[in-house]
């Protein structure tokens, strides 16, 4: 596997459907809580989550000022649940109407970022329908996948072609290691928390060869 990206595929990563450019990241300690799992599966994604932020040189707190926690992950069996759900109309607008196009979509995830004046990701909201596809995953993968995929505002092309996870040779699934030097560059203070130029990707870059 190679260590390092191109800045053409860095790009890439952080490039929409619509053509525009955008990598955002948290601008603030994550503070994460999920529901709908039992006692291990929280386990494993708490111990997702402080891996990844550990990756990222970035932080955690016991609370959000604002909102108390930050990054909230939802599983459940049926779309119709998060209506069902109490107060999260409050946290996601225009919910019922979100989770009509889900079902007609019949999509098995689902992502909401919000931001900072400045741009940085300050809140991310996941949602997860146990499907037949998720539910065979283990665990361990499931978990990783989500956190890497919410502590960066990637393209919502990132990773359909190649996942950002690879399996090694005795079966574990592990960060691919350029993505993983990716997440931990665009986290440098030295950094804008927000960029929508195609020329951060060279920065992004240039901090992984050194870093």
């Amino acid at each position: 596997m190679a260590d390092t990206l191109s800045p053409e595929e860095i790009e890439a990563l952080f490039t929409r459907s619509d053509g525009t450019f955008l990598c955002a990241r948290w601008g603030r300690p994550i503070v994460p809580v999920v529901f709908g799992v039992d006692d291990r599966t929280l386990g494993i994604f708490k111990g997702a989550i402080e891996a990844v932020v550990a990756l990222a040189d970035h932080r955690m707190a016991e609370t959000d000022p604002e909102l108390g926690a930050n990054l909230m992950v939802f599983f459940v069996r049926d779309w119709s649940e998060l209506t069902e759900t109490p107060n999260l109309d409050r946290l996601v607008p225009d919910l019922a109407a979100l989770v009509t196009r889900l079902q007609a979509a019949g999509a098995n995830q689902y992502r909401i970022f919000r931001f900072d004046a400045d741009g940085g990701i300050k809140a991310c909201f996941v949602f997860l329908r146990l499907d037949e596809v998720l539910a065979a995953m283990d665990a361990e993968t499931l978990a990783l996948g989500q956190v890497v995929q919410s502590v960066l505002l990637w393209s919502d092309r990132a990773f359909t072609e190649r996942s950002a996870l690879a399996q090694l040779p005795d079966g574990t699934v592990v960060l691919r290691p350029e993505i993983g030097a990716l997440i931990r560059a665009a986290h440098d203070p030295a950094l804008p928390g927000c960029a929508s130029d195609t020329s951060h990707a060279l920065r992004l870059h240039a901090r992984m060869l050194v870093s």
